[in-house]
Order: structure tokens, then C-alpha cells, then sequence
């Protein structure tokens, strides 16, 4: 790691910060520790690093307190870290980062809510078939904790959307400009309307956005939504599963997106980008009534 030599930067919380993350590697094992990934020869497996750096960075990262390291097995003794507090703090950094990559790397610079289908944006978040949600757990309208995948209901259909409001100037300015963005009304007013169908089918319908969860609650209530809107405001589970994301009156928004979710977390099917919100609907109902009921 580099050694610092600005004199200041002894005062500087951006220098410190990076004394800890500043290295390539410590910030990927925050991202895999964030996805799931929670011991040492996964952690290996996933970054393709070398046992020695890896180790040393597993010791700079729990020396720092951004890591717990906690034993999963007696004989022989081995560990698994997972992220502590602070670390889970360093989430909105990673978001913001691939937000920037996203935008700025392999994009053009253009906020969006959207990204087109041929995309390394939407091949990444195509990716996530197959893969698994970690637990994690969201508030809901009530303040609540609730985990985003049903346990009683074989399927869970978790629709992503940037953001709903109970009042029209409640938006962020130039909202209805932002491609992508328009929409999330319509589309949770759909579920609504066809959440018997979707219950009828086996399905869990849980809607998440990154607004706070009063917010959300006015909305639900505006609208009369009979299933749970989550909210996302920590970004865990955006992080988690590496979701896009885009900047919109200074808060981080999830980009509009549907994944299907089995009862044992395996997302079984993925709907990004989306471009007309009520044919997505019909597509998730189409896509539940195709799965196995037993499935999970």
C-alpha cells in the first residue's frame, strides 16, 4: 500500500479513508462480504487473489473494524467474516462507485433509470440468474424488519423501481425528463390490480425503492397497495446484488427492474431493462404461472 506524505493528510478524512480501502482488493472483499460471500476460500475462489494477499487484507480490513471475524466450524477451526457496522457504512461508497463506472466507463454520461439491452449494464444484472439472494432484511412501510423474499409463497416477485410519491411535487425536479424514471405509479397500481392473480399463482408481489419508508407508507396508502413496499434506503440490498443505480436530487435511486425469487433465494428469472411497466407485469405473471409450484 502506498505510503502517504502530504503533511495534512493526517487531517484529512478522505486520506484516512483510503489508508484502510484505498488498496484494489479491500473494497472487492467489502463487495463479495456484502453479497454473501463469507469465507476465505470463497472469498479466494470469487476474486481469483492469492492466499497471502488475501489473508493480509482479511487482517488490515478486521483490524480496522470493517470486518467481524467469527468461527463456523471447530475441527478444524475455521472462520468466516462478515461485515461489521462500519463496514456495512462503506455500502453507499460502492454504490456510488459503480454508479460512476456505470455512467461514466461504460456508459455516456447521461443519467437514466434504464440502460439499453445490449448493455454490460444489463449483462451484469442478467447475471444474477441462477445466483442467490443473501438474507438480508429491509423496513417495510410500518418500520418494520422484513426479509424481501417470501418463505410462505413459492415464488416472490420483487419489483425495483426508483421512486413513488403521494404527491405529484413531491418528485425531484426534472424528474419526468430522466429516461427510465417515469412509470413507478402505473406499474405498482398494476400489481395491485392483478395481485390476486399473482397470489393465485403461488407468488409473493413485494415492491422495493430506495426512498425512506414514510414515503413509501404515503404512497401504499394513496394507493391502497395490499402487498409491502421495502425500503432500500442503506442500499443493502442494492449492494448485495450489485443492482444499477442512478443520482437523482442527491439521493441514490434504484434503477427499474423485476427479479423472480424462489423460496430457497434463487432468482429464477430477470427483467432488466424495462421499457413498458404493465407488459412486464403480464410477463412476471406469465413467467410464475411457467415455474413449478413446488419450486424452493
Amino acid at each position: 500500500m502506498a505510503q502517504r506524505t502530504r503533511l495534512d493528510d493526517d487531517h484529512c478524512a478522505i486520506a484516512q479513508a483510503l489508508d484502510v480501502v484505498g488498496d484494489w482488493w479491500t473494497l472487492l472483499i467489502v463487495r463479495d462480504a456484502a453479497r454473501g460471500v463469507h469465507r476465505f476460500d470463497e472469498l479466494q475462489r470469487e476474486l481469483g487473489v492469492s492466499r497471502k494477499v488475501l489473508t493480509e487484507r482479511l487482517h488490515l480490513l478486521v483490524d480496522a473494524e470493517v470486518l467481524t471475524r467469527a468461527p463456523y466450524q471447530d475441527r478444524p477451526v475455521r472462520h468466516e467474516y462478515r461485515l461489521t457496522p462500519r463496514g456495512r457504512a462503506l455500502l453507499p461508497v460502492l454504490v456510488a462507485l459503480q454508479d460512476w463506472g456505470d455512467t461514466w466507463v461504460l456508459g455516456e454520461g447521461e443519467t437514466m433509470a434504464t440502460t439499453a439491452e445490449a448493455s454490460l449494464e444489463a449483462q451484469r444484472v442478467h447475471e444474477l440468474l441462477g445466483t442467490r439472494v443473501p438474507e438480508l432484511q429491509l423496513l417495510d412501510g410500518k418500520g418494520q424488519l422484513r426479509d424481501p423474499v417470501a418463505e410462505d409463497t413459492p415464488y416472490t416477485v420483487l419489483y425495483c423501481f426508483p421512486g413513488a410519491y403521494a404527491r405529484q411535487d413531491a418528485y425531484p425536479p426534472g424528474w419526468a425528463g430522466i429516461p427510465g424514471a417515469r412509470g413507478c405509479t402505473l406499474e405498482s397500481c398494476t400489481y395491485r390490480d392483478q395481485l390476486a392473480e399473482f397470489t393465485a399463482a403461488g407468488a409473493t408481489v413485494h415492491g422495493a425503492s430506495s426512498q425512506r419508508p414514510d414515503e413509501q407508507r404515503a404512497f401504499a396508502e394513496k394507493e391502497a397497495l395490499r402487498f409491502p413496499l421495502l425500503s432500500d434506503a442503506d442500499l443493502t440490498l442494492t449492494a448485495a446484488l450489485r443492482l444499477p443505480t442512478f443520482r437523482a436530487a442527491g439521493v441514490t435511486r434504484m434503477k427499474r427492474l423485476t427479479l423472480i425469487v424462489d423460496r430457497a433465494r434463487v432468482i429464477r428469472d430477470v427483467q432488466y431493462p424495462i421499457m413498458d411497466v404493465t407488459a412486464s407485469v403480464d410477463a412476471a405473471l406469465e413467467t410464475v404461472n411457467s415455474l413449478p409450484r413446488a419450486a424452493g
